[in-house]
């Protein structure tokens, strides 16, 4: 068994190792492969590739994502290995916290490890609304506006520095702004559509923007705001999964994502 940089030869293998109900895990291995904070890696047993995970830093940061084991190498530990050697590497790299979102497979392994649960996310999907979407002159297209002041909310609310991330969304997103003071934002391409408010009002207002792209939201059950807009429209969630923490525990803000970015950033 020995682990080594995951490359661009290895991309076809990764519709082989994708549980059924992921979505295309090419992409954000591409995206791995050509950016400079994050480290793919894979793991060969008997020179076949069993397994797959990445690091990704944001400065003393990290989280580790798309930890994947073939289906016919499921159960032998091969999970534990790779998750053990991702905590090594973002140790190595100066992280003091690490994060994952964990499914119900992976939960009780992360846990062995010493990861504790942070909190739950709540899914929804097939959201459709009832009430008509109302535009508001205090949502305007981002096209590179206020850049400095989204990059120090986001940093505000989620304790990391992902503007290494932001730079290639923010042209295509919408800010938030009451009194010329921003206090939201919306991402579409970023992830699953990255939503973080400092209010209910910008929250509320921007997350009924994201339905009209998108009827799926994804948020921490911390954000009341949130669960209720949905319970007054009648929807519940279907599934929930774990985020979970290794080390020093960080004041982000669970109540200001209104829509998470995916399960590899949270």
């Amino acid at each position: 068994m020995r682990f080594s940089p995951f490359t661009n030869l290895d991309i076809s293998i990764l519709d082989e190792l994708r549980p059924p109900d992921w979505t295309d895990t090419k992409i954000p291995f591409q995206f791995y492969l050509t950016t400079e904070f994050c480290f793919p890696i894979k793991l060969l047993y008997n020179d076949q590739i069993v397994g797959v995970g990445c690091t990704i830093m944001h400065e003393d940061v990290a989280w580790i994502a798309h930890i994947i084991v073939h289906p016919d190498f499921r159960k032998q530990g091969f999970g534990t290995a790779i998750t053990m050697k991702l905590i090594e590497q973002a140790k190595e790299k100066n992280a003091d916290t690490i994060y994952l979102i964990a499914t119900d497979l992976g939960s009780p392994v992360y846990s062995k490890l010493g990861f504790i649960t942070e909190t739950e996310y709540l899914f929804y999907k097939e959201v459709s609304l009832k009430i008509e979407y109302i535009a508001t002159d205090k949502i305007i297209p981002s096209e590179g506006k206020y850049f400095d002041d989204l990059c120090d909310l986001d940093k505000t609310l989620s304790t990391e520095n992902r503007i290494g991330h932001l730079l290639n969304h923010c042209n295509a997103g919408y800010l938030y702004l009451e009194n010329k003071k921003l206090t939201g934002f919306y991402l579409p391409s970023f992830g699953d559509g990255l939503i973080l408010a400092q209010n209910p009002s910008a929250g509320i207002a921007l997350l009924q923007l994201h339905f009209t792209k998108s009827d799926k939201v994804f948020f921490p059950q911390e954000n009341l705001n949130a669960f209720q807009f949905m319970k007054s429209n009648y929807f519940d969630p279907y599934r929930k999964a774990k985020r979970m923490r290794l080390g020093k525990k960080r004041n982000w803000s669970a109540e200001s994502i209104y829509n998470r970015i995916g399960g590899n950033l949270g």
